[in-house]
């Protein structure tokens, strides 16, 4: 006991200290970012604020971005459309600050990580009001989107990105037991982004928060339809690096159009694309010009599937954030809903009962709960797949009412629209609608629902919800796609621990989570003496050049003696092994005794 005593004392005294530690916050300075020409209220009294007409499709295209509130139409600013020769550039710059920051502590990527925190939960209500602005969502939906995901990706990087960054060491095997085998991960140069307009803020944060604690730089192409805000978020960006010394140049927002993008591609170590199929194909293409690696994100079509035995008032809240999520046409949610049939009608008739509470205006009016359609043209899009599907059949179980809308504001705006008697003949339940509207399908068995959900091109996501777990896990296990949530959705991209892509027109590779992170990561395997300088890797006699008679019988032998099926057979092979030796050594020994 006199021996165990101080030992216990110790590991009291190191436990509470930890303790203590962590109670103490760190030292993290703030920041201050000049948004006197984003508020609201100075734009109101500007001489050049005026509803702004856009121009619709390739025309729209010259060299400025023009941005606007699609919820309001008030026109807020432009900004150049970067020329190829621009974009290089801005990829030079960034590349000479990487090879700085290439050697950079992660104390001093960590502490960017917690001023630029600090700074988010300081700011909600501007960060907030700015993508609500850009984008028509409520600020609500801009809270869940966009701050808790980029909050939740900060805090496990923090927590564990260091970790996953370190040398990782593995299983030698047996021919190499004299070595160590480990696996390191360099940063990769200059990671490009050409991101969506749906989450601003997020689809900023999330490569740039990857690539700069990775050791790397960041050039990042916006949306045309969200240029605004984005530039606003640079300035958050460059502030934090300022604040912890980073070299200057090391992230940089670029905008313009297609020209830009393909520019970006063509410059960078890495890109990263979250977008629509067909622009994802082109981006493949362009990356095979110089062999880079390319992760896409390229939307989905997310079965939401309900069991007749749930929790019903929960699920049909669910259901319905998750087809309006970031007001409904800003999202990427779920699009097919499939639900049992010993529970359909009452459902939908839960559904319908919510949808007729949601008015359509204004976002930050602070009376609706829809927002304004980003791109231009699109209600006329989602109107035609509705059409569609009544035309073979189906019917439209509810339409959300508009409320406050100017008769010249009504093509930026959809109302959420149920859809029921849906089958897989309809548009709506085959093509990605990125729309406020819930397509609800019935089915009758496991086997069934399993096949419907797997009828899509698409593989990013899906739901799955019963009162029996395990039901639910083996319906998910079966569905092709790249996330599953389990009576529950999305809840998988709040675990920043976890890979976020997914299959078929969906896309492929990840970000998000360790395989994300290391994403970003040049991934070099390297091999070492473990009892450098005593033991190393000598090659036998028999396979010495001028090889012997007798090489590739002790080749052989060799390959038996280290893989045989049994010990008896490895033990057999070693002990013919040696002999080959002696017998080989036993001639030059007696000329030397002669």
């Amino acid at each position: 006991m006199a021996f165990w005593w101080p030992l216990l004392v110790l590991a009291a005294a190191y436990a509470l200290c930890r303790v203590l530690l962590f109670l103490i916050p760190p030292t993290v300075p703030s920041m201050e970012v000049d948004a006197s020409d984003v508020m609201e209220e100075v734009n109101q009294n500007k001489e050049d604020s005026f509803i702004y007409v856009p121009r619709k499709g390739k025309a729209a295209q010259t060299d400025m971005v023009r941005c606007y509130e699609p919820a309001t139409m008030k026109y807020l600013g432009y900004f150049p459309a970067l020329t190829p020769d621009e974009v290089q550039e801005h990829v030079a710059q960034a590349r000479k600050a990487q090879e700085v920051w290439a050697k950079s502590s992660f104390k001093q990527r960590r502490q960017f990580l917690r001023i630029l925190l600090k700074y988010i939960l300081e700011h909600q209500d501007l960060i907030c009001e700015i993508s609500s602005r850009d984008t028509g969502k409520t600020m609500v939906d801009a809270s869940l989107g966009e701050i808790m995901t980029t909050c939740e990706k900060i805090h496990w990087l923090l927590d564990e990105g260091e970790k996953w960054l370190k040398p990782e060491y593995r299983s030698c095997g047996r021919s190499m037991l004299h070595k160590s085998a480990k696996v390191e991960f360099h940063p990769l140069g200059v990671i490009g982004a050409i991101v969506s307009w749906n989450y601003p803020f997020h689809n900023v944060f999330n490569p740039m928060l990857a690539a700069v604690f990775s050791g790397n730089a960041a050039v990042i192409k916006v949306s045309e339809h969200a240029s605004w805000s984005g530039c606003f978020y640079s300035r958050i960006i460059q502030a934090a690096l300022l604040a912890v010394g980073a070299p200057d140049n090391l992230v940089h927002i670029v905008t313009g159009f297609a020209e830009t993008g393909q520019a970006l591609v063509s410059s960078v170590d890495k890109i990263i694309f979250v977008g629509s199929p067909g622009v994802g194909r082109m981006i493949m293409q362009k990356a095979s010009e110089t062999l880079i690696p390319v992760t896409l994100e390229l939307g989905g079509k997310d079965a939401f599937i309900v069991c007749e035995d749930v929790d019903l008032p929960n699920v049909v809240q669910v259901a319905v954030r998750a087809a309006l999520q970031s007001s409904g046409q800003n999202c990427a949610g779920a699009e097919r809903f499939y639900v049992h049939k010993d529970i359909y009608p009452t459902f939908v008739s839960r559904v319908v009962k919510i949808i007729k509470s949601i008015s359509v205006g204004p976002p930050l009016s602070g009376r609706y709960d829809m927002g304004a359609i980003c791109m231009i043209e699109h209600s006329e899009r989602l109107q035609n797949l509705v059409n569609d599907a009544l035309d073979k059949g189906a019917e439209i179980a509810v339409r959300g009412s508009f409320g406050n809308l100017g008769e010249d504001a009504v093509d930026q705006f959809f109302p959420p629209t149920v859809l029921v008697n849906v089958n897989h003949t309809m548009k709506i339940m085959q093509e990605e609608a990125f729309g406020p509207i819930l397509p609800i399908m019935k089915f009758s068995s496991d086997e069934e629902v399993i096949q419907l959900a797997n009828d899509s091109k698409y593989g990013l996501g899906c739901a799955v919800f019963s009162g029996n777990q395990k039901r639910a896990i083996k319906i998910a296990s079966q569905v092709h796609c790249g996330v599953a949530a389990i009576n529950d959705f999305a809840s998988s991209y709040m675990c920043q621990s976890l890979p976020f892509g997914g299959v078929k027109d969906s896309g492929f590779g990840r970000f998000a989570g360790v395989e994300g992170l290391r994403a970003c990561c040049l991934v070099k395997a390297v091999v070492e003496d473990r009892w450098w300088p005593y033991v190393k890797t000598m090659i036998p006699k028999p396979i010495q050049y001028p090889v012997s008679e007798n090489g590739f019988a002790f080749q052989q032998l060799l390959v038996e003696t280290l893989y045989g099926i049994s010990v008896w057979d490895r033990l057999q092979s070693l002990v013919n092994l040696l002999k080959m030796i002696s017998e080989q050594k036993s001639p030059i020994t007696r000329r030397k005794s002669r």
